[in-house]
């Protein structure tokens, strides 16, 4: 059975609330779970030490055993030092979008008119 270290997501409308699950990668995301094994309060500040909490030692077992984090939670992981730093590659990240980029355009000509005079 392939399993998945992943998200679940509860709460309200516009009040998310995760809780932080293993189940069979097969199961829909909110679906039946085979443990729980933390919790996600993405409402609370970035510095409060409540919006992620994980049973690190049981992670780190399932994690021997085969057990597949999800992106999100292996970012998770990656802060509380269980996982090496994965490089992500985003190569249209510093890159402006379309629209930006005519903004810069008229800016720079608008700049060298005055200039010019």
């Amino acid at each position: 059975m392939a399993t998945k270290i992943r998200l679940a997501r509860g709460g309200s409308k516009k009040r998310p609330h995760y809780a932080i699950v293993l189940s069979d990668s097969r199961m829909p995301r909110d679906g039946r779970f085979l443990e729980k094994l933390g919790t996600y309060d993405p409402m609370l500040a970035k510095d409060d030490e409540n919006r992620v909490k994980m049973n690190l030692d049981r992670i780190k077992e399932l994690l021997a055993t085969g057990a597949q984090p999800t992106d999100r939670v292996a970012r998770f992981l990656e802060a509380a030092g269980v996982l090496a730093k994965k490089t992500r590659a985003n190569p249209k990240k510093a890159v402006p979008g379309k629209q930006m980029a005519e903004r810069a355009a008229k800016k720079a000509a608008r700049a060298a008119a005055p200039a010019e005079e």
